[in-house]
């Protein structure tokens, strides 16, 4: 969400679109959302019980053993995410988002329960118990800084619903679909996964400068039997400068998935599930994970910190649309700056339902095809392995008949292309 704040002169700016971060003199700001959980964890706050888990589909959590139930704090509101982005300067994170210390995923605790001793896989769970005596075991002791994040947005979509909404996606595509693809289509693979996204506010001044035209004539010009259309137009110097307030801008954090290669997968389309509720997340407690899965991130902000500015630039852009519809022939800008004065990083979980195909071709080459649903809104996107004799005999067939070709010459031409 975007919101313009009072015109003000952008210093420093760089023009061509490019982004000025805050003085590099300013300090990092950092505010620590670990106190409390010594194993990224809540205990019952009635009886200390460690036998917690969350309720249904909803956003309480319930104790096992006095099942007293109460809702884990919001984590705008525990630390003022939501306010203040118009002060912000230099760059302020909380410690999920700090850069990540080390890159091991697989880690041996000792239970402090019954002393056995656990492995756990780190890049696929961020919530351990014992497996003898069921104590929950101190994963932060454990885990690589910046690797638990600082907020989680529980499912709302159950596992059936998004089953019956990906199984609705790909019957709706079904007639392209390779027939391997329809074979062997199982909707219940489908898996629920946390995946790492961080949420940036930023405080941002932004500039622009360029030419808009206003149509004043139009006229039609005649050359023997053709025509050329003319207009004539008043044309303006335009400049807009403003500061803008970027709330909550989601970033993807993994770069496996931002890592975009149409040629082996179609990861791309897990971002295209955006926007999250994202006001709605609490503070990070691996209660809510359930039995889900989760990826952990391995980005950290300064690698994400271009792609961060440009989508500010685009959105400045977006900010300032309506203020130029009355150039009826267009405003080209020609030369865009932005200020960063400071951003606000949170590292988070985002719920997704995510069911995977992967395509062998004859040169054996493979292409893993997703389609996901936004465990929260139930948004589907996806991709389907194409039937290509199919899709280009029905664009033949089309053609031929578009073209006045004759319906038992069409069908052939297509029947044979299948």
């Amino acid at each position: 969400m975007t919101q313009p704040a009072q015109p003000g002169m952008p210093s420093g700016a760089q023009g061509d679109g490019q982004a000025t971060p805050a003085a590099a003199s300013a300090p990092d700001n950092i505010i620590d959302t670990s106190t409390g959980r010594a194993h990224g964890h809540d205990d019952c706050p009635q009886c200390g019980s460690t036998e917690v888990s969350r309720k249904g589909n909803t956003m309480s959590l319930i104790c096992g053993f006095c099942r007293y139930e109460w809702v884990g704090s919001r984590l705008e509101d525990t630390h003022g995410l939501g306010e203040g982005i118009g002060q912000l300067a230099g760059r302020t994170f909380l410690t999920g988002a700090s850069d990540i210390t080390s890159a091991d995923d697989l880690i041996t605790i000792k239970c402090q329960g019954c002393g056995s001793e656990v492995v756990i896989d780190t890049a696929r769970t961020l919530k351990a118990r014992c497996h003898w005596c069921r104590s929950i075991l101190s994963i932060n002791d454990k885990i690589p800084n910046g690797a638990v994040p600082d907020g989680i947005l529980p499912f709302h979509i159950t596992k059936q619903e998004a089953i019956a909404r990906i199984g609705e996606f790909a019957g709706n595509r079904k007639f392209f679909a390779l027939k391997r693809f329809r074979d062997e289509f199982k909707p219940e693979n489908v898996l629920g996964v946390y995946m790492p996204y961080m949420t940036v506010d930023g405080n941002i001044s932004a500039r622009f400068h360029g030419k808009g035209e206003i149509q004043t004539r139009r006229y039609t010009v005649q050359h023997g039997k053709t025509s050329t259309t003319y207009y004539d137009a008043d044309v303006y110097d335009v400049v807009r400068d403003f500061d803008l307030h970027v709330d909550d801008l989601i970033i993807e954090s993994s770069a496996g998935r931002s890592n975009i290669d149409n040629r082996a997968n179609t990861n791309n389309i897990i971002n295209s599930l955006l926007p999250y509720d994202v006001k709605n997340m609490v503070a990070f407690d691996s209660n809510y994970m359930s039995e889900m899965t989760a990826e952990k991130r391995d980005l950290n902000i300064d690698d994400v910190t271009r792609k961060a500015h440009g989508q500010f630039l685009t959105m400045s852009r977006e900010a300032i649309r309506n203020d130029l519809i009355h150039y009826d022939r267009g405003v080209c800008w020609t030369h865009e700056e932005l200020e960063v004065h400071g951003s606000r990083w949170a590292s988070v979980y985002l719920p997704v339902w995510l069911y995977s195909y992967a395509e062998k071709s004859d040169n054996g080459s493979v292409m893993v095809h997703y389609i996901a649903v936004n465990g929260r809104n139930g948004n589907v996107m996806g991709s389907v392995p194409v039937n290509k004799a199919r899709l280009w005999g029905v664009t033949l067939l089309v053609t031929l008949l578009t073209a006045g070709v004759s319906w038992p010459i069409g069908l052939g031409i297509f029947a044979a292309g299948l």
